[in-house]
């Protein structure tokens, strides 16, 4: 397995484990103003607003690395002597 991968699977598994127990401790309630957006705050548990900001950070990360291509060095087309 390369080792990069397993790196990143790991670190995502240690970002979901906070989110879980960021869910499990964070009962009360959050207030969300965004005025030119929302024209009244959104109150919703703080867990999800986490989950939520959490989400929005992962999504906007694929979207920007989407357009990257794959694999940095390749000895495709040279010869090795």
């Amino acid at each position: 397995m390369n080792p990069k991968l397993l790196l990143k699977v790991v670190f995502l598994m240690l970002m979901l484990l906070l989110l879980v127990i960021m869910g499990m401790n964070n009962r009360q309630t959050a207030e969300l103003a965004m005025d030119p957006l929302l024209r009244k705050p959104v109150k919703a548990r703080a867990a999800l607003m986490y989950f939520g900001f959490f989400a929005s950070g992962v999504i906007c990360a694929t979207v920007v690395n989407a357009g990257k291509k794959g694999g940095g060095s390749s000895s495709k087309g040279k010869s090795s002597k």
